[in-house]
């Protein structure tokens, strides 16, 4: 009768760690640098900032409060929204009147 010999367990939890790295470095470290990056950018919302939201409407931000922000979207249209709702800065006041100087 041949002998079969008994995979050492550490061995069996190699592949199980390897795959956990993996989707580490691949999924979940670059979705918190990113959610990083979002906050620092909501955090740094200014008056007359061009901003496109989430559900893709382009506006100028009229005022900034603790949680929300006043979107200009036309002329006498104004809309109060969440700051998470932010999607990007299209264009920050700072950067637009350095430009213009140029």
């Amino acid at each position: 009768m041949p002998q079969t010999q008994v995979a050492n367990p550490m061995f069996q939890l190699v592949p199980l760690a390897l795959i956990f790295v993996i989707f580490y470095f691949l999924l979940i470290r670059p979705q918190k640098q990113k959610d990083k990056e979002h906050r620092k950018m909501l955090g740094n919302l200014n008056k007359n900032d061009e901003i496109v939201t989430s559900s893709g409407i382009h506006g100028t931000i009229v005022n900034v409060k603790e949680k929300t922000i006043i979107l200009r979207v036309d002329d006498n249209v104004k809309m109060e929204m969440e700051k998470n709702c932010v999607a990007f800065v299209k264009k920050q006041q700072q950067q637009a009147g350095i430009e213009s100087k140029a």
